[in-house]
């Protein structure tokens, strides 16, 4: 992987959180019970509680994961279409998150919730995943293939009339933001290198993140190299 920790370190810098946007309406307590809830009760079925993990929860999950098994959730895939102007990102300088959006297929892992505080667990998950009840990363049940056998699992999926959403962008547009944009979390440099080594520790390889992990890395090289030409 062209992308390291040490290249990744030359895009971090620190960043003052700025806040909420203007007009920004967040989560109340009761929201997030009543979204668990809802989510909760509209299962197909009983049994254990999948949640599949694409991007960050792949490095950074949300709970303790009582078990992970590699699935690929036909009719999705995963790219960079969630605007950020906070967290990995800012107003003046917008990052870009992962985000499942339709079409195509995705490979990644399902993560089962503990027994007996999955309600709690998901809670916790909610409350990192979602910020506002006009999230443009929407939480839903999707059809997933583990090992053969389709099961229901819970993903963050684009919502495409969210005001997060970017839709389709060249390749070339994203490398760009991700080797610029940082907030008060982190860079997207290190949510990008973050992710592709999650999928490879796994034996996933996404080709698109493995071209944009070497893109990032040359872009974050060379602005470095003339930075220091330009002293």
């Amino acid at each position: 992987m062209q992308l390291t920790s040490e290249i990744v370190a030359k895009a971090n810098r620190l960043v003052v959180d700025s806040g909420p946007t203007p007009g920004f309406v967040p989560m109340t307590d009761g929201d997030y019970e009543a979204l668990a809830d809802d989510l909760l009760e509209g299962r197909a079925s009983d049994g254990p509680v999948w949640v599949f993990a694409y991007g960050s929860l792949l490095w950074k999950p949300a709970f303790e994961v009582a078990e992970e098994r590699y699935a690929i959730t036909p009719g999705w895939h995963r790219a960079f279409r969630l605007r950020l102007t906070r967290w990995r990102g800012t107003p003046e300088c917008p990052g870009l998150m992962l985000v499942l959006d339709r079409g195509g297929q995705c490979k990644g892992m399902v993560q089962r919730l503990p027994e007996p505080n999955g309600r709690d667990a998901l809670i916790a998950l909610l409350r990192r995943e979602v910020s506002s009840p006009a999230t443009t990363n929407k939480p839903r049940w999707i059809a997933v293939n583990v090992d053969g056998v389709r099961v229901q699992a819970l993903a963050f999926c684009a919502d495409r009339a969210g005001l997060a959403y970017t839709g389709y962008q060249p390749i070339e547009t994203v490398a760009g933001v991700l080797a610029t944009a940082a907030g008060h979390l982190g860079s997207c440099a290190e949510y990008l290198y973050r992710t592709v080594e999650g999928l490879e520790q796994r034996g996933i390889r996404d080709h698109r993140l493995w071209l944009l992990q070497a893109m990032v890395a040359q872009r974050i090289l060379s602005s470095s190299q003339q930075q220091i030409g330009s002293v």
